[in-house]
């Protein structure tokens, strides 16, 4: 990955969220008292609601090329209100991380390096109470990154801690294919896997593409682009991500294989494969 530039002058902070824009505009709210709404980038506010492992895999794909020290918020919070800490985390890069302590961050902290993470106390915080406890987003998190993008040092807002890891699925390679799971399902249906593209000969003979525990391989084109799978056909390809991608030519691949995040899903090339 190319070195990321240092942000020039005040950080930028980013936003991403379960919660919608309605939501996330009572966070930009709270910035605003503090920092130019300029500087502030919405990452996406419609990410599946509560699934944290897929906030995590996309978080990490999405915020790992800003500048070096930009404030990054995630609010994917099923425990809000509960035992689970609010925490800062810096990185190597100056870059800090700030969200609930459930795994969301965890996946973009170990690619920025030298993870160091503190929980968030609100008296060091100055939030004297949150109004009720379902949104800490707005009264909890969105104060941090404002202190955070203006110059408050983490350690300054609460004490060293250790934070909870997410690991995200291993995909297994073979001599003639790989097993892994569906990671994500883009807005267009799209399957996008665990598995490297690196994986996949260029030119693959006899590709075939099993979905779902029990189902029958389905032969599919490898192809280099959309455009190459012919309307309405099952195809796989490389994805933006470096990971393989199960693709409907203008269709919805994950309605019609009746598959989501965390659908078991391999590849094989050359002789047919046994069923799964």
């Amino acid at each position: 990955m190319p070195r990321r530039p240092r942000s020039s002058g005040r950080p930028l902070v980013t936003l991403t969220s379960d919660i919608g824009a309605a939501y996330a505009a009572q966070m930009k709210a709270v910035l605003a008292h503090s920092i130019d709404l300029g500087r502030v980038v919405d990452l996406t506010h419609d990410l599946p609601a509560h699934d944290v492992r897929q906030a995590a895999f996309l978080l990490h794909a999405m915020a790992r090329g800003f500048p070096a020290g930009t404030v990054h918020v995630a609010v994917v919070d099923p425990g809000v209100g509960g035992r689970r800490a609010a925490i800062a985390i810096r990185c190597r890069d100056g870059s800090v991380l700030v969200g609930p302590d459930n795994g969301v961050l965890a996946p973009l902290a170990e690619a920025l390096g030298g993870p160091e993470a503190f929980r968030i106390d609100l008296g060091r915080l100055g939030v004297r109470e949150r109004v009720g406890t379902t949104f800490d987003g707005r009264d909890l998190f969105a104060p941090a990154a404002a202190r955070l993008a203006t110059g408050t040092a983490p350690r300054r807002l609460g004490d060293r801690t250790a934070f909870r890891r997410c690991a995200l699925p291993s995909p297994k390679r073979y001599p003639r294919g790989a097993r892994g799971e569906v990671l994500h399902v883009d807005r267009f249906g799209n399957l996008i896997s665990d598995i490297p593209t690196e994986w996949v000969p260029s030119s693959p003979e006899g590709l075939s593409v099993t979905v779902g525990a029990g189902a029958r391989p389905r032969r599919v084109p490898w192809t280099s682009s959309y455009e190459e799978i012919p309307r309405g056909t099952i195809g796989a390809l490389g994805s933006s991500f470096g990971l393989v991608e199960i693709a409907v030519a203008r269709g919805h691949a994950a309605r019609r294989l009746r598959a989501h995040a965390g659908t078991r899903l391999s590849l094989h090339w050359g002789r047919p494969p046994a069923r799964q």
